[in-house]
């Protein structure tokens, strides 16, 4: 004996819960809003982060970046990530929160938080850099360009966002 029919019940595995989040984005959308609070007022800021544009750069973009490329674990290319920070609620927000929170996510599997100098600078043509210190207002959407440094064979698979410890990543695929 065989049985067929048709049943209009959908699978309540299928569908996602009210409560998911996405985590997954093309380049030039929002996430969803961010939260950050300050640990010196106890305040609150809300914010969305939009990565736009994805670059790779050159092996000349290094040599001539003020690097010292000596210190570095073997050759590196620069990645560029065009972004935006809007602040939709509170305080102002310092850049560092958000770029602090940014990482690359590589075609071989490595994952590269933004690029820091410490001592000296680095310079990249079309990608000026920002201070880290400058604050945010709400209603004032801030461009950033933030340099990442991988591996010369590595292509940048997505940009990543921290959402802390106990959430995924959101990402964005670096080719829409």
């Amino acid at each position: 004996m065989a049985l067929t029919g048709c049943n209009d019940t959908e699978d309540p595995k299928s569908k996602p819960k009210e409560t998911e989040q996405q985590t997954s984005f093309r380049l030039g959308e929002a996430s969803p809003p961010q939260e950050h609070e300050s640990s010196q007022e106890g305040k609150t800021t809300t914010y969305t982060v939009t990565p736009t544009r994805v670059e790779t750069g050159t092996k000349a973009d290094m040599k001539n970046s003020g690097l010292d490329l000596d210190d570095l674990e073997g050759p590196r290319i620069p990645i560029f990530v065009r972004s935006t920070l809007t602040v939709t609620d509170g305080d102002p927000l310092r850049i560092r929160v958000m770029t602090g929170d940014l990482a690359i996510r590589t075609t071989q599997g490595d994952r590269t938080k933004a690029l820091l100098v410490y001592w000296g600078e680095a310079t990249w043509p079309n990608c000026p850099e920002h201070n880290a210190e400058k604050k945010v207002a709400k209603g004032k959407p801030q461009e950033i360009c933030t340099p990442f440094l991988v591996t010369p064979f590595s292509e940048p698979e997505a940009v990543e966002l921290g959402q802390g410890w106990y959430k995924d990543p959101l990402e964005w695929l670096a080719k829409s």
